[in-house]
């Protein structure tokens, strides 16, 4: 029996911010990376992902990912017997919020991605970490590049659109794992250790050195924390099933 654990990318992500944890647990987990990429919705995408991945699933997101991940929990939290949420939050739409990501939305569809990519990507990693890894650099702008401004369009609106989750912390009652660089300022350490504190048992584990992409900033260590993470029994199912 192999276990099945699923990765979500978040906001104009794709499998390459998970590149170092699918290496590394591959081998011993059937590992899928979801595909969120033609939804508008938070819940669709969740519906997708929960479709496209038959039994019970071990789930872990990163960012809007996350918000995915919980949104699987309450479509059908028999099935999810670990969550693992990293660099995310849980609360709706806030002030000013649509102003701030239609400017954007408006870049990208007026200047393309590569424009995007310059405006969006330097306070989403620790700071100076573009100019002193070359390679982290080229692999964000590349992956933000192979997304459209149609994409970004719809990603946005399932972010506006984002239902609270905080609810939906206080039901969990399987291995949880709450993450969160050190660094990151857009989804900063207090949000996770208040999140955190909802769910009874959860693991909270802070990178170090990383801002808001940890999965590429500091692989080891969410490669570990998630190997950690997976160890946890499950309490709420029989595996068995999983084959």
């Amino acid at each position: 029996m192999t276990e099945t654990l699923v990765l979500v990318p978040g906001l104009l992500c794709d499998a390459i911010v998970w590149e170092h944890q699918l290496e590394a647990l591959g081998g011993r987990y059937n590992v899928h990376v979801a595909d969120v990429t033609g939804f508008s919705s938070i819940r669709g995408m969740a519906k997708a992902t929960l479709k496209a991945v038959p039994g019970p699933i071990s789930v872990a997101g990163h960012s809007m990912g996350a918000r995915v991940a919980l949104e699987m929990v309450r479509i059908a939290a028999d099935r999810i017997i670990r969550l693992g949420l990293l660099d995310t939050g849980v609360d709706p739409m806030t002030e000013g919020e649509p102003a701030r990501r239609q400017t954007l939305v408006d870049l990208g569809a007026r200047e393309g991605m590569r424009a995007l990519a310059e405006a969006w990507l330097p306070p989403m990693v620790r700071p100076g970490a573009l100019d002193e890894d070359p390679e982290l650099r080229r692999k964000l702008y590349a992956m933000v590049e192979r997304m459209s401004p149609d994409i970004h369009k719809r990603q946005i609106k399932a972010l506006l659109d984002r239902p609270g989750a905080s609810g939906v912390l206080r039901t969990l009652n399987c291995p949880v794992l709450i993450g969160c660089g050190e660094l990151d300022c857009w989804s900063p350490p207090s949000q996770h250790e208040a999140m955190a504190e909802l769910v009874p048992g959860a693991r909270f584990v802070l990178f170090s050195g990383s801002g808001h992409m940890a999965p590429m900033e500091a692989p080891e260590a969410v490669t570990q924390a998630l190997r950690h993470w997976l160890e946890q029994v499950p309490t709420q199912m029989d595996l068995s099933t999983n084959e």
